[in-house]
């Protein structure tokens, strides 16, 4: 192993190209998912059962937040204090500390960060690969995609990786205790999936699965069913969250946010809503907002890019802003940002091999700019 596998992030008229190829090839398609999904409550003092058939040497990456509780939780296993990015710096920490153990599985506990560290190390060092996400904020748990940043927080680079995670293991307690402002911004990363997912379908770009396939009607009706779901239970989710209680509405939210929207992301794609995420990533004033509240408002963005119909920007405005996610540039901390800064954003949302290109229309820096620019205006004027 030691090998890194570089997402290959192809701009429009090549993807397009590849896809015809996949069809030539009898109407190929593919489709991607962990070994295993499970969700029930109190299901971390399980894991230990669910770890007997991969490996007895375990190593465990913990964000610090949660360190304390999950050690008590499962006593005896190999643990790391997760250091806050995935760079590559902290995979390399990893990556050193499982050889030195000899680990056959890496777990990555915690949120999207650490969980993308966890399974990067995995793949360097041929472990099997245990993710036990601490919030529902980002659908990272269960795909073969990575995200690295520098240790300043601005993105680098997407790795595809050969494999998903062997096991993903979601206890809704745990979840559940987590501050609710972590899944709002899940939800808001989830928000992006059918959109994006169109997206891809319109400008016949390949998905993320065993190097770029057509995407399968089981992926593209994933990411459709997780839009239905966030619509009918996010709102009550969130107010059941609010007050520690665990529901119905919650438990379907939180299958939205983690398998829905991993399913659907990794088997249809993403486009400009994380490409102008991306983007957002190069300006400091951003660094203290969710990977998911950047998502959301670059969702809005994609919609306003696309030019769809103003009742649908509409309702999605309506939607974020009734949860508290970011609809505009002051939401964003941006209120005093310049034409400038929002061109660097658009410039950094297009640089080769950057997934806004699955976008279907005519992409230029100016016209993401100002896609960015329009929103802000459009979201300030509609009424709650």
């Amino acid at each position: 192993m030691g090998k890194k596998f570089r997402i290959d992030r192809l701009g429009a008229s090549q993807s397009v190209m590849t896809l015809q190829k996949c069809e030539e090839e009898a109407m190929a398609r593919a489709f991607g998912g962990p070994g295993k999904y499970i969700q029930r409550r109190g299901e971390i003092a399980r894991l230990r059962q669910h770890l007997a058939p991969l490996g007895d040497r375990c190593l465990m990456l913990v964000d610090r937040a949660v360190l304390d509780r999950l050690t008590a939780t499962i006593p005896g296993l190999e643990v790391m204090a997760f250091g806050g990015e995935c760079s590559a710096a902290e995979i390399a920490r990893v990556v050193a500390r499982s050889r030195e153990i000899g680990a056959q599985v890496i777990i990555g506990a915690g949120g999207g960060k650490a969980i993308d560290t966890a399974k990067i190390a995995a793949i360097e060092t041929g472990a099997r690969i245990v993710v036990v996400p601490t919030i529902a904020s980002t659908d990272a748990p269960c795909s073969a995609v990575a995200v690295r940043y520098s240790e300043a927080g601005i993105y680098e680079e997407s790795l595809r990786l050969p494999r998903n995670p062997d096991l993903v293991l979601v206890d809704v307690e745990v979840i559940a205790a987590a501050p609710v402002r972590f899944l709002i911004a899940g939800i808001g990363d989830a928000l992006s999936t059918w959109f994006e997912a169109r997206s891809n379908i319109e400008s016949r770009t390949p998905n993320y699965v065993a190097g770029g396939f057509p995407p399968t009607e089981v992926g593209i009706a994933i990411a459709r069913r997780c839009h239905d779901v966030l619509m009918a239970e996010a709102g009550k989710a969130v107010a059941a969250a609010r007050e520690g209680l665990i529901t119905a509405s919650l438990e379907r939210i939180i299958e939205a946010n983690i398998l829905m929207s991993g399913l659907g992301f990794e088997n249809c794609g993403c486009s400009a809503a994380h490409g102008i995420h991306d983007g957002l990533t190069v300006l400091s004033e951003t660094h203290g907002l969710l990977h998911g509240e950047k998502v959301a408002f670059g969702t809005l963005c994609l919609l306003m890019l696309e030019n769809r119909d103003a009742a649908e920007i509409v309702e999605a405005i309506r939607f974020c802003r009734g949860l508290g996610l970011p609809v505009t540039l002051v939401d964003l901390g941006l209120g005093d940002a310049d034409r400038d800064q929002i061109t660097r954003v658009a410039e950094a949302a297009l640089v080769p091999g950057e997934c806004t290109y699955a976008t279907p229309v005519e992409l230029t820096v100016e016209s993401v700019r100002d896609a960015i620019l329009a929103l802000d205006v459009f979201a300030r004027g509609v009424a709650p």
